[in-house]
């Protein structure tokens, strides 16, 4: 499938969307993300798939160009129930341009050429029926930024939660308090990327960072259950001042956030940057606790970072929840405590 062939595909593939308005002669603001994009006539916004035609803002609908079912610990929620399978889906399009997206072929589409995952057609009852056929406990809009298809995430979410299940985001938080607004009754988690704690790095992603701390910020204050992730990529984000800045940040909106800071890997653009080294993760790992976070995971290494993909008690330093990579492998926490010394653990359990 070309570019063009695609293209309109897509364009074929949606609907009139919600969370825009109409401004003057035709144009429309879109709030999907953080961008807040003024669209003209005929133009799309940033994504490349949220499009005004004749005054009219039209999003993405009724396709998935992926679908899988993943352990819950891969999106990763380490404290949102462990050992669960989630049914990820993804659409196509993003709000930024990151040299090193491991899914740029469905995230980058329309933007780059090489990047032509074909969409199947499907409904949001069709995606809930795979999920309940597989047993999944939790749904994932992921892959692509879900943010910029949050209608279509909406339909399916509205429907998981009459079937029973937990919806969430994996996302990189680029979003606006409407769309906040529009997500809050049908969103149970969310998972952020701090993609690093510099504008200057953030600007060559394509986003801004004061956005996405204020996306972190409010979906704490909303009671949607949150963890945090940081891409550690050496030279470009993996400073001690900068983890530090990160680290504090999160301390400042909550001490019980989970960060987990991830291994990188030469991928898509980005191959001038070394893969993370383990003692990088675990160094990370230690700034965030001495920051005074309670909860800090070192993932993508299984059994190579000390330990640091455990889940601990912080008051009695008991193991918690021990980890294999995104494989439980035992799980003691008690409805919602510590055993040993009834500590509530924050979390969804």
């Amino acid at each position: 499938m070309n570019a063009q062939t695609l293209k309109q595909l897509l364009t074929e593939s949606t609907r009139q969307g919600e969370l825009y308005k109409h401004l003057e002669k035709q144009w429309v603001r879109c709030f999907a993300c953080g961008h807040r994009c003024k669209i003209a006539p005929g133009k799309e916004g940033i994504c490349k798939v949220r499009f005004n035609r004749d005054g009219v803002l039209y999003v993405p609908y009724g396709y998935a160009a992926g679908i899988q079912v993943d352990p819950i610990e891969k999106k990763p929620f380490y404290h949102a129930y462990p050992g669960a399978k989630a049914l990820s889906f993804g659409m196509l399009g993003c709000d930024y341009h990151c040299g090193y997206c491991q899914n740029w072929i469905t995230s980058q589409t329309l933007r780059d050429p090489q990047a032509l995952a074909t969409p199947d057609t499907v409904t949001a009852a069709q995606m809930v029926g795979l999920a309940l056929r597989h047993g999944a406990k939790v749904v994932a809009s992921t892959y692509n930024e879900p943010l910029i298809t949050s209608e279509w995430a909406v339909e399916v979410f509205k429907m998981a939660k009459q079937a029973g299940l937990v919806t969430s985001y994996v996302s990189n938080g680029n979003a606006t308090p409407e769309v906040l607004d529009y997500l809050q009754p049908w969103l149970d988690l969310y998972k952020v990327d701090l993609k690093g704690f510099s504008q200057k790095e953030y600007s060559k992603l394509g986003g801004t960072l004061k956005t996405v701390l204020e996306t972190i910020a409010s979906v704490h204050k909303r009671g949607v259950w949150m963890e945090v992730v940081t891409l550690v990529v050496p030279g470009f984000n993996d400073s001690d001042g900068e983890l530090r800045d990160i680290a504090n940040f999160l301390v400042s909106v909550s001490p019980e956030i989970p960060w987990h800071v991830t291994a990188f890997h030469q991928d898509y653009k980005m191959t001038e940057y070394d893969s993370t080294p383990n003692e990088a993760l675990v160094r990370a790992a230690e700034i965030g606790y001495d920051a005074g976070l309670k909860f800090v995971y070192a993932g993508n290494r299984p059994g190579e970072t000390g330990g640091y993909e455990h889940t601990y008690c912080p008051k009695c330093d008991g193991t918690l929840i021990e980890r294999f990579g995104f494989r439980v492998i035992s799980l003691k926490i008690v409805h919602g405590a510590c055993p040993a010394c009834g500590e509530k653990i924050p979390g969804r359990w």
